[in-house]
């Protein structure tokens, strides 16, 4: 198993670091080539409006697009979420549009408003994940094939869609393995349909 991981921006040294302690094989994807021979693919959290632009620029927006439509997993974390999301309140924005949500940016307010909490994650077990949030997203409506895995009162923070996992906030900042843990699990399942 090898994982993509989107190195145009953002926090990409950090999910690479907390994969290859699991053992699990990364790649840095910086064009449409290194998309070939990976099993899932980790959209990093760092400034989606920049991100969106690189995707375009490097010729990456259709091809990981295409990618999910084809059924490879994708994790997107922060801007990842962001990305993935059909629909961006108030942002016409370049954006993979795979996933059936409407999210909103910057939704807690500005890096001063960024916060952590332990928070029970059902999902992930009992024990609660420590949840880190950086100028974080959240998915204000989702549609009938959207799972919620976690909801804080009205805002979804992490949720499934198929193929397709996506966090509001950051769990390649803590030592907690379980949310990677939940993505890889996805990546072997789609390997064992193919």
């Amino acid at each position: 198993m090898k994982i993509g991981i989107l190195a145009l921006q953002g926090a990409v040294r950090e999910h690479r670091s907390l994969l290859r302690y699991m053992g699990v094989e990364t790649v840095d994807v910086l064009n449409p080539q290194d998309l070939h021979g990976i099993s899932g693919l980790i959209l990093p959290g760092g400034e989606s409006t920049t991100v969106g632009k690189l995707l375009v620029r490097y010729g990456l927006l259709e091809p990981v697009a295409e990618a999910g439509r084809a059924g490879l997993p994708i994790f997107g974390t922060c801007t990842g979420l962001i990305l993935l999301s059909k629909h961006i309140n108030g942002s016409a924005q370049p954006r993979l549009g795979l996933m059936d949500t409407c999210v909103e940016r910057n939704a807690f307010g500005r890096q001063l408003a960024s916060f952590e909490a332990d928070i029970p994650v059902p999902a992930l077990g009992e024990a609660p994940f420590h949840t880190v949030f950086i100028r974080a997203p959240y998915i204000e409506q989702a549609g009938e094939g959207v799972t919620v895995l976690l909801r804080l009162e009205d805002k979804i923070l992490f949720a499934r869609e198929g193929n397709l996992l996506a966090a509001a906030f950051h769990p390649e900042l803590t030592s907690d393995t379980r949310v990677h843990e939940y993505f890889l699990r996805m990546v072997a399942t789609a390997q064992t349909s193919r």
